[in-house]
């Protein structure tokens, strides 16, 4: 199964990789869908199910499925342009994306959270409805948003896994043992061989020109939190944290008053920056999705500002080797908090970022393969509870912790010389089974954890 770089790392709209992207895809592949028919239609419904229903106001899975129904995309998301089409249908209760007539669309009335009625495929399933003038539904499809901002079909999904039909590639693998075998064989890197893959489906330019691009996003996103105050929206009161941090973390600089420790507060930051701008709905890359999305940016920030020797030119290398890594997870398990709670988001992120700096390190894939066990098997049975629905506690600092782990797999990696008793498939398996023996209440329902202990909230 072949996963692009592309398809890990999605350049988007938060809080919610799962809850607000998806959907918001899903409706736009439903827009194509009726584009596509011969049918004469004359409104839309929608319903939400399992975890979009019950977490679905505090992730903007209403807001996202109404713009996507207007024509709106993550890759392209414009704010101004998004809140022009939201008042319009306030004020009209109609929809009119292009190609298609105006639709009559109240999303009072036409968008409905069924707490009642989980679908069989997968914890976020939603039904997009057309209809007729009489009302009558005379187009209907299941969509499942199955983490990361991937949108299936029901047909899709009862298939198996989606379908990888494009030209082959040199290095198939699907686990990382067959990753470290043919790492062996061929005597190139984790990241050499994602690139010769890549490389296979697509332009050299063009991949170099997205994957800088990629950073780019990310790390202007750390720009935007470090220099964003104020309170986070949703109803909680959470205080932006990370500009607070930062402007302190600068006046001690050359100043002598830190403990070595507070590296570990500059790593922190970084993620935190990101994931108060993801709560914000502003603009993150999914890595692998956005509850989590801040991970990978610190840890590749932290590198760039902090490791002496480091070099943008080995941001490139630090992108292939996560995204190698996070495509074994969700081929082999899931990067969804719905289905598999946090281990499979800020787990998983761990471990890709882990990898990540491992490799421009100096790691063997050997170690690099051991830095991303160590920083997952060390998140096996983290809930995904996040309070009132929201994608900020405890997602952000969490997000900052997973980023420290991941440095710290990094450096115990690289003391060792990649010979280590559990294997990276083996923790695979292991989340992957939790996630099936967890709770439903510990998966991002708001059912259970911190968000039915927290007072008041």
């Amino acid at each position: 199964m072949f996963l692009s770089v592309f398809d890990m790392f999605k350049v988007g709209v938060g809080p919610s990789s799962s809850h607000t992207m998806g959907p918001m895809v899903a409706a736009a592949r439903f827009l194509d869908l009726m584009r596509a028919s011969p049918f004469e239609f004359a409104g839309l419904r929608v319903s939400l199910h399992g975890s979009l229903a019950f977490t679905g106001v505090g992730h903007a899975t209403d807001r996202a499925t109404i713009l996507g129904l207007a024509g709106i995309i993550p890759e392209t998301y414009d704010q101004e342009k998004s809140e022009a089409a939201l008042a319009a249908n306030r004020s009209t209760r109609t929809l009119t994306p292009d190609g298609l007539p105006q639709l009559q669309f109240d999303p009072k009335s036409d968008l409905t959270f069924d707490y009642d009625h989980a679908l069989p495929g997968h914890a976020n399933g939603m039904i997009l409805m057309a209809t007729d003038a009489q009302g009558d539904v005379i187009l209907r499809q299941v969509y499942y948003s199955i983490g990361g901002g991937f949108v299936l079909t029901e047909e899709e999904l009862a298939e198996g896994k989606a379908v990888d039909d494009g030209a082959p590639v040199p290095f198939p693998f699907t686990t990382a043992a067959e990753m470290l075998e043919m790492a062996k064989a061929s005597g190139r890197s984790i990241a050499a061989m994602k690139r010769g893959n890549e490389i296979a489906r697509g332009c050299e330019e063009s991949f170099s020109k997205g994957s800088a691009r990629l950073w780019e996003v990310m790390n202007n996103c750390i720009e935007r939190g470090l220099a964003a105050d104020g309170i986070l929206p949703g109803g909680l009161s959470v205080r932006r944290r990370a500009k607070g941090i930062h402007d302190a973390l600068q006046a001690e600089r050359g100043m002598n008053l830190s403990a070595p420790h507070t590296i570990n507060d500059w790593i922190s930051v970084y993620a935190m920056a990101v994931n108060e701008e993801n709560a914000a709905g502003g603009q993150v890359v999914t890595a692998p999705t956005n509850g989590a999305a801040g991970v990978l940016p610190a840890v590749l920030r932290y590198y760039l500002d902090h490791v002496p020797g480091a070099a943008p030119s080995h941001v490139e290398e630090f992108l292939l080797t996560a995204a190698a890594i996070g495509g074994l997870v969700k081929f082999n398990a899931s990067i969804s908090g719905a289905e598999a709670g946090c281990q499979a988001e800020v787990g998983s992120a761990s471990a890709m970022a882990a990898a990540g700096l491992c490799a421009v390190m100096g790691g063997t894939p050997e170690q690099v393969e051991n830095a991303a066990e160590i920083a997952l098997e060390h998140h096996l049975g983290m809930t995904c509870d996040p309070i009132r629905g929201l994608v900020q506690v405890p997602c952000i600092e969490r997000n900052g912790l997973g980023a420290i782990k991941a440095v710290s797999a990094a450096s115990l990696a690289l003391r060792g010389d990649g010979t280590h008793l559990v294997p990276l498939d083996a923790v695979i398996e292991t989340m992957r089974q939790t996630g099936n023996d967890m709770h439903e209440k510990y998966k991002e329902t708001s059912l259970g954890g911190l968000a039915v202990n927290v007072p008041n909230c």
